[in-house]
């Protein structure tokens, strides 16, 4: 498959890209995001309940759209990136990262030698089933986007040194699990998480990177876009189905 020249410049030049969540492990949810007009769409192989078969079927899915794909694995491990870069994801995002260590790991798990350190096989969905490996290797360190995300105190602590990892991409906000490690649970109006939020835009801008951030209020979206995040996803598919229900119930339960 042919790696999209542009769109890790685009988010490095901190254009305004507009996501979305698929936690639902589904194909068709995929698709349906892409078609919408979603410029990425994550893929939760974390917090969703899909495997690798289910993956597959989704980045399938994904290449019928104009979206761009980015699978949030389970773990900061390579294996993990190599499964999911193998099968097509043109972005991959690491979960808890902390530390500059942790997010080299990242970076060195995303690229084929002599950038890093993921394994080499030409027959690979990825790579076009071999017809567009020389491509692929020779931009791939170019056009797949690496996502760190930061969701914990020492994150934040360590934030420049993050930042400052080349191929670091996108610093992107677990609003969450960074709300609850600090002890302010869900409080994202509050001064303290506002705060922890400018440190990482700052960061990001610093080292030529960009902020990334998933909210779920729609109040928050000009908050965080004022405040400098760009690569910015709202909701999700699990969000808006649950939604689109309980709104069709309501309905028939009027009186």
């Amino acid at each position: 498959m042919k790696l999209p020249p542009d769109f890790r410049k685009r988010v490095l030049a901190r254009e305004w890209l507009c996501g979305t969540f698929l936690n639902l492990g589904s194909p068709i949810t995929v698709e349906i995001a892409g078609l919408a007009g979603f410029d990425w769409v994550l893929i939760d192989h974390e917090h969703g309940p899909g495997g690798e078969d289910t993956m597959l079927h989704q980045l399938q899915a994904a290449s019928a759209t104009p979206t761009f794909p980015v699978v949030r694995i389970a773990q900061n491990e390579t294996v993990r990136f190599k499964r999911a870069l193998d099968m097509g994801a043109l972005g991959v995002m690491a979960p808890y990262v902390s530390t500059a260590a942790e997010a080299r790991l990242a970076v060195q798990a995303m690229r084929y030698p002599p950038h890093g350190i993921r394994g080499v096989a030409k027959f690979n969905r990825g790579a076009g089933f071999g017809g567009d490996f020389e491509e692929y290797y020779q931009h791939g360190h170019e056009r797949l986007l690496t996502v760190i995300q930061i969701e914990t105190v020492e994150a934040i602590n360590n934030i420049d040194a993050i930042a400052a990892v080349d191929g670091a991409d996108v610093l992107f906000v677990g609003p969450t699990d960074l709300s609850y490690n600090m002890g302010i649970r869900d409080q994202l109006d509050s001064v303290p998480f506002k705060e922890a939020l400018r440190k990482v835009v700052d960061a990001a801008k610093k080292h030529g990177k960009a902020a990334g951030i998933l909210v779920h209020l729609p109040h928050l979206v000009p908050m965080v876009r004022e405040m400098g995040f760009t690569f910015t996803a709202y909701g999700s598919d699990g969000g808006a189905v649950r939604s689109g229900l309980l709104g069709l119930l309501a309905a028939l339960k009027a009186k």
